[in-house]
């Protein structure tokens, strides 16, 4: 069976995005102590919990992508989600706590060294590079948008790529933090008044906290172990009910083991006459069908009895109770 490996594009989104943050935090933090003004050291501190992140989410791509060992048959596919939580943890704690309580206490103190010029010079540069980040994240969620024939925005919904998800999240917010930040320094400057650089930080801040709420519930969800999307279930469904020996799918279970792993286990009525050879093809043909259109799949159970009473039994083309929400892969919903 072939082994989980590191998604080579969401790794080159993450490094770039990484070496673009650890720059900008650097710009930012020496804009900030020269000129005083809050937003731009909650920006820093932005930054600064971006590069954080984009480090834990490295690591929850090679860790997640392990080989299966005894001890953990299913692989590691779920520690992903455990490093990708806790970047978004980092997110909550590091950047936004910071950020709010440094703008709090400049609107309580006003303090501000009134050096501006800087100020705009890092915010330019940096909306520049963040930009361009961005736009290799954004690149390769249209990618794969179009792969699962889905749109931009359901994908990054149901996504189970977790990483390319926090990347394109944290750039857009570092977009809007860049123009609040921009916003506040240029507003301090017209007025005098420190009240709108410490009003930017407190914004920051929260926006941080609707990304890190946003990716932690995501994780969290994986973690516990979500089903796949409704739409990809009715399509393996359909393709157990179509082999020529089974008569229909009495029960169907999926779990998202990791961003490339998908469990499913099926309890299958076969035909009365069908004999054990039959079955056996027939199981093998499925796990060939279902491998062949969806890689993911990377384990599939099927237990060759009649449903049992009470359960969930259907025939193809009747309609399904819903399922939920489903993990992560994108566009089969």
């Amino acid at each position: 069976m072939a082994q989980p490996e590191v998604k080579t594009e969401s790794a080159g989104t993450v490094v770039v995005a990484g070496a673009a943050n650890l720059a900008i935090a650097a710009a930012k933090l020496v804009a900030g102590l020269i000129s005083g003004s809050a937003a731009m050291l909650s920006e820093a501190a932005h930054s600064v919990a971006d590069t954080t992140t984009e480090v834990l989410l490295f690591t929850a791509l090679r860790r997640g992508a392990r080989p299966a060992d005894a001890r953990h048959p299913f692989g590691y596919g779920k520690e992903s989600y455990v490093w990708a939580f806790f970047a978004a943890l980092f997110t909550f704690v590091g950047g936004a706590g910071f950020a709010i309580t440094h703008g709090i206490t400049t609107i309580l103190v006003h303090e501000h060294s009134g050096n501006f010029v800087i100020s705009y010079v890092v915010l330019a540069v940096s909306f520049v590079i963040e930009a361009i980040s961005l736009a290799r994240a954004l690149r390769q969620v249209r990618r794969e948008s179009r792969r699962w024939g889905t749109t931009p925005r359901r994908f990054l919904r149901l996504t189970a790529d977790t990483t390319v998800k926090a990347v394109f999240l944290e750039d857009s917010a570092a977009l809007i933090g860049l123009l609040l930040a921009g916003c506040g320094v240029a507003l301090s400057e017209l007025t005098g008044d420190e009240l709108w650089d410490g009003i930017a930080s407190v914004l920051i801040g929260l926006l941080l906290l609707v990304v890190a709420a946003i990716l932690a519930y995501s994780n969290l969800s994986l973690l516990v172990g979500r089903a796949v999307p409704e739409r990809l279930q009715h399509e393996i469904e359909r393709s157990l009910a179509g082999l020529p020996e089974v008569d229909r799918v009495g029960m169907l279970f999926t779990m998202q083991l990791g961003p490339e792993d998908i469990l499913v286990a099926a309890k299958v009525d076969f035909r009365d006459d069908a004999t054990g050879a039959e079955v056996e093809a027939s199981a093998d043909e499925a796990e060939r069908r279902l491998r062949e259109r969806y890689p993911e799949v990377r384990y599939l159970f099927l237990d060759p009895t009649d449903s049992m009473p009470g359960g969930i039994a259907r025939t193809p083309g009747e309609p399904e109770p819903p399922i939920g929400d489903g993990p992560v892969d994108p566009g089969r919903r």
